[in-house]
């Protein structure tokens, strides 16, 4: 029976190197050209070519992607890694800009490098209206095309060469109406295709020429009394009508008006009668409102002061308390033809009130300011029933200054520097403060705002200088300083001259007494005192006094007491120390004395000794033993 065969692993493996080699891929880059060339005129078809390096066998998957000025234009899958072609079909102005290829194939991408496209001239563009002749009021309809341009464009139309309006439009037309003044017109227009950063200005289009009809109708603005010379009082007529051909008025309306302000109205005619006063001296405008037409007169009317605006002044400029104030009211100037000076009567007022119940002569005086004589005065002038109204004058009735105190700030050390404030309670600013030293000018210095304070540096040599310091304040040059007392204040002295003593006397210092050490210094009190013992950080004994010297008691002193001793002073001013003392601790009188008693004892018993040895001896030698005695014998 037969059998199909197996594939042998040989073939195999021919297969998937016979499948590698048909669809491997080399993709080495893209490249982008511009056909005919990087700069032409406009109409010129334009190919923009994408071209992959690619080397390649069996079935590609290709994509191309074209960017103008890094934004995507076109996009397009290319079988088998073909070129890509995007063409600009009469190339414009608005085509001009860097042109980019990106290639994808099998997943892999890459970039060209960028073309830069210029596209020159425009095209004249092309002005019309709806109709060329027209009323005055009427609007005409313009249109300015540029049909083969593209991208976006700014147009402008012009009257008579002047710019009158412009628009920016993603298109290549404009459409606008114009209302136009009476008269020939020529009109005409141009564009801009905007190339960032840049723009890329048209020729002028054609010349229109266009023709307002103007409505035979004028304002007219009068004004009685003639002339120019309209002196305040006078009566004021103003009236604003038309002039012309009326038949066909529909619609017609006239306004009378002074700045913003509107005075009449009507259909023909507006009137304004007033009294006339120097604020009404300005220019007046007539004006008519036909449909969408307006026209406008204008008349500048002067009117003469019949007298001036009364001026109020105070004497002094300066008024303290108790003194007198002289307030003056007055008119400078005045219409001699109508009125005399006389005529002009005055009013005073304080706070909107009146001090001067009947008209006078302008003049008011108040005998002595006191507090409550400060307030905002203001005066009136009357003449021929026309009131006027001087500006508002504050007055102030200012506060002498009282007696001011001298005080130290900080603390006063002797030979340091310190400050002193100079300060009055009560007084009107601003304060002037000199410090003086006896009779001579230290310092000075203005204070001119409430809660700031005369500050001085000063330094003393000695506890008692602070008596020679005083203060001036003055706030009124017509009067004299006022002055302070001495600068009373706690002065520190510094310490000095510091000693150390021992009690009792060095020589005398002996075991099992007591011995105090003693330190005594010259300065200002409290003053704290330490000592020490040579070889001790830490001070031995600590204690404050308020007196210049302080003991340390050591009771039963011992042969370990013996050593160098100092002590410290210490104040707010300084620290001191003074001269090392050496205490030799001697020996007590009762151990001399056993000592001496044990030398003796043993003297005594070295002798007795000494005496029995030596009987002990002699004796020896005065006796005689019985064998001697035996031989001599023999």
């Amino acid at each position: 029976m037969w059998e199909p065969q197996q594939p042998s692993v040989r073939m195999v493996t021919r297969l998937l190197l016979l499948t590698s080699v048909l669809f491997s891929t080399l993709f080495t880059g893209v490249t982008l050209t511009l056909e005919p060339s990087n700069a032409v005129s406009q109409g010129t078809n334009v190919t923009v070519r994408c071209q992959a390096s690619v080397s390649r066998a069996g079935f590609l998957n290709s994509k191309y992607t074209i960017y103008k000025d890094n934004t995507e234009v076109h996009t397009e899958s290319i079988a088998n890694a073909g070129d890509l072609i995007y063409s600009l079909r009469m190339a414009r102005v608005a085509n001009t800009g860097k042109y980019k290829c990106k290639a994808n194939i099998n997943d892999k991408e890459l970039s060209s490098n960028s073309e830069k496209l210029t596209v020159t001239g425009l095209q004249t563009p092309v002005l019309s209206v709806n109709k060329h002749v027209f009323s005055e009021g009427e609007e005409v309809t313009v249109w300015c095309k540029a049909p083969e341009e593209s991208g976006t464009i700014v147009f402008y139309f012009y009257k008579d060469s002047k710019e009158l309006y412009e628009e920016r439009v993603n298109a290549n037309h404009v459409e606008t109406r114009l209302r136009l003044n009476a008269g020939d017109h020529r009109l005409h227009c141009d564009y801009r295709v905007i190339l960032l950063p840049d723009s890329v200005p048209s020729n002028a289009s054609n010349n229109v020429v266009v023709t307002v009809k103007g409505l035979f109708i004028t304002p007219v603005i009068s004004v009685r009394p003639h002339g120019s010379m309209i002196i305040e009082g006078d009566n004021l007529d103003i009236s604003c009508s038309v002039s012309g051909n009326l038949q066909n008025s529909s619609g017609l309306k006239v306004y009378l008006s002074k700045g913003s302000n509107l005075l009449s109205t009507g259909q023909s005619k507006a009137n304004h009668s007033t009294r006339a006063l120097a604020e009404h001296s300005g220019v007046f405008q007539c004006a008519l409102e036909m449909g969408n037409v307006i026209k406008r007169a204008t008349e500048n009317v002067t009117i003469t002061e019949l007298f001036s605006l009364p001026v109020l002044t105070m004497y002094p400029t300066e008024v303290f308390e108790r003194e007198k104030i002289t307030l003056t009211c007055k008119s400078t100037n005045y219409s001699s033809d109508r009125i005399s000076a006389s005529d002009v009567k005055y009013s005073i007022y304080k706070d909107n009130y009146t001090l001067t119940p009947g008209s006078f002569n302008g003049i008011y005086v108040v005998p002595e300011a006191v507090r409550n004589s400060s307030g905002i005065y203001s005066c009136k002038a009357d003449a021929r029933m026309i009131s006027k109204y001087s500006a508002e004058l504050p007055v102030q009735a200012k506060v002498p200054v009282s007696k001011p105190e001298i005080t130290a700030i900080s603390r006063v050390i002797v030979g340091k520097p310190f400050q002193v404030s100079c300060h009055s309670d009560r007084g009107s600013l601003p304060i002037e403060y000199t410090l003086r030293k006896k009779y001579s000018k230290v310092n000075s210095t203005t204070v001119q705002q409430p809660h700031h304070q005369a500050i001085f540096p000063i330094t003393i040599q000695h506890y008692s200088d602070t008596q020679d310091y005083k203060c001036e304040a003055r706030n009124n040059p017509k009067i004299d300083v006022v002055v302070s007392n001495k600068l009373n204040t706690t002065v520190t002295v510094p310490l000095s001259n510091p000693g150390l003593s021992v009690v009792p006397d060095l020589l005398e210092v002996t075991e099992g007494n007591e011995m105090y050490l003693i330190c005594a210094v010259e300065g200002s009190p409290p003053v704290t005192f330490k000592w020490y013992r040579r070889g001790n950080v830490q001070p031995l004994f600590t204690t404050t006094s308020t007196q210049s010297s302080a003991s340390h008691q050591i009771k039963r002193v011992g042969n370990e007491h013996s050593g160098t001793y100092y002590c410290e002073a210490i104040n707010y001013a300084n620290t001191v120390q003074s001269q090392p003392v050496t205490v030799d601790v001697k020996m007590a009188m009762w151990k001399k004395g056993l000592i001496v008693a044990c030398c003796l004892l043993v003297v005594a018993v070295l002798v007795l000794a000494c005496v029995l040895r030596y009987n002990s001896k002699r004796g020896r030698e005065t006796y005689s033993p019985p064998a001697t005695q035996a031989f001599a014998g023999v």
